[in-house]
Order: C-alpha cells, then structure tokens, then sequence
C-alpha cells in the first residue's frame, strides 16, 4: 500500500529525514518510534502530503504520490485520514461541527450531515449527548475520539496517527488503542502510528525505529520484546545505557 523509497527532507542547512527505506503493507498496523526530535512528525507529514520531500518516492499502491500533478495527488490523499497529536478540534465549533465540517464545507446540508455524524460518534464510543457540546466541555480522552470521528467521516482506508495517546492516563491511553485496534479490524484500515507508548505495540503489526533520520530496523510486534539489537533492546526498555545517546542539557543547572 505505502512504500517510502529513499526519503529526504531538509530544512535550510538542516537535515531531518536522511533516506528513509520502509514498506507498510495493506490492511496493517505499523507503529514508528524513535527519540523525540527524531522527525517522526516530519515523516508522517512527508507521507500525507503534508510536506513536500527534498528527494525521494512516496509510493501509494505503485503511484509516486511526490512526481503527479496536485489534481491526482488530491484523488489519492482522498484515501487517507490524519489524526493529530492533540486532535486539532476548532475551539469555536461544537462536537456536531467539528466532526462534519468537511461534509458541511463540500455543500451538504447540516440536516443530511446529522445521521453520519451519529453513526461515527457511536463507533468511536461517544453518546449523541456530546453532540452540541464544545471541546473545553470535553476530557483529553474525548477530544482524541472527537479527532478520530471527524477523520471517519470521509470513510479512509489509511489512517495516520500523530501520537495518539500523548497527554492520557493509562486507562484512557488503552481505550484509544483498543478503539483504534477496533477500527482497523472492523473497517480493514491500514494504520501507521507515531508513538512513544509501547502499550501500542500489543495492538500492531509492525514497529519501525526511526534513528539518526533513517529506519534502523523493523521488527514484528509479537516478538519485539525477544529481540537482541541493542539499538531497539535499548529503546522500548528505555535504557540510559546503549548505542543510542541520550540528549542532555548543555546546562547543567537545568536538572
């Protein structure tokens, strides 16, 4: 489905992302982890579209989504939903509007908006009584599923996670992962997830490390734990000791 070839993206002087190689296959959930400052974001945007790579391919079902016209890289992106960090809902709009604006922006009525709205409030395990409220009414936990609904909306086959669980107590971080477990079984999405959270990778398929702005490795979520590279061994033990260097402080008083 997606297949990242040779990858790069820099800013001015400033290289993020440094060749990147990767495959995720249809209808899989593949997390991507790395330190923070790694350019995980960068990556995830570079693949939607968001961010335009200095070099490379993005690849979607065999078409380089970088090297086509704006016309047809519409048509593809058509197929992709993006869920941000901290759901990104409009502070001025309700739960009804933020979930439907796109469908309300295209020029459906808000009488014929109503029914879908409810259809993906309830698969995201929202009540209609949230309908009409606003997102400051709304705990962290139901703002992601807010962000999650409005992606819905538009029926995607690929869903992008920017950190989905950030900012959530345990219980509620694992309500978001088995809802987006749900998703992806019951709609046959293919999922990839920046996280930090390695509680994700119980529900995945494929966990890809992102190192010195390349894929180090990607390794099988069901046996990841077993695995002997130092580099990933290192990272979800979250060990101070290994070949991957911690950042610290140039001052020192800051601790």
């Amino acid at each position: 489905m997606i297949e990242l070839v040779n990858l790069k993206k820099r800013f001015d002087t400033k290289e993020i992302t440094k060749g990147v190689n990767l495959s995720i296959k249809d209808g899989t959930m593949t997390c991507i982890i790395g330190r923070s400052g790694e350019g995980k974001s960068v990556l995830l945007k570079q693949i939607i579209g968001l961010i335009e790579p200095t070099s490379g391919k993005v690849l979607v079902n065999g078409i380089d989504t970088v090297d086509i016209s704006e016309k047809d890289r519409d048509k593809i992106f058509k197929n992709f939903g993006y869920v941000f960090q901290f759901a990104a809902l409009l502070d001025s709009l309700n739960v009804f509007e933020n979930i439907g604006i796109k469908l309300i922006e295209n020029g459906y009525s808000k009488k014929e908006v109503l029914p879908i709205v409810k259809e993906k409030l309830k698969m995201v395990q929202l009540s209609e009584d949230t309908l009409y409220k606003f997102p400051s009414e709304l705990s962290g936990g139901m703002r992601k599923r807010v962000g999650l609904a409005r992606t819905l909306i538009t029926n995607p086959k690929i869903i992008l996670y920017d950190e989905p669980t950030t900012g959530l107590d345990p219980i509620t971080a694992r309500v978001i992962q088995e809802l987006m477990y749900n998703m992806q079984v019951k709609l046959k999405l293919t999922s990839v997830i920046i996280t930090h959270d390695v509680n994700t990778f119980k529900y995945a398929d494929k966990i890809a490390l992102l190192h010195e702005g390349k894929i180090h490795g990607v390794y099988d979520a069901k046996t990841i734990w077993d695995s002997k590279d130092p580099y990933i061994y290192q990272f979800i033990r979250g060990l101070s000791e290994g070949p991957i260097q911690a950042e610290i402080p140039h001052d020192k008083d800051k601790f």
